[in-house]
């Protein structure tokens, strides 16, 4: 397995400012897309929307985008893995 350094030997990360630049602070939501709503059926096929409190396995999987929500159901911020 080769070895895979965050931002260094990965493309990871301009896939996530992108994503980043998409979804911070609007609500997910499953069959609206608005200014102020995305949705899921847009978002990548590897892809968990992750609420506060939620279980998630700590498994690394490079091209899954995890969408990290809010309280209030606003994206607070994404990361690949």
């Amino acid at each position: 397995m080769p070895l895979v350094v965050p931002g260094i030997t990965d493309n990871s990360g301009d896939l996530t400012q992108e994503w980043t630049n998409r979804l911070v602070g609007k609500t997910v939501s499953d069959n609206s897309h608005s200014e102020t709503n995305f949705c899921k059926k847009d978002l990548p096929q590897q892809c968990r929307v992750i609420q506060p409190g939620m279980m998630v396995t700590k498994d690394f999987v490079p091209d899954r985008l995890n969408v990290h929500v809010k309280e209030d159901g606003t994206v607070s911020h994404v990361q690949h893995g």
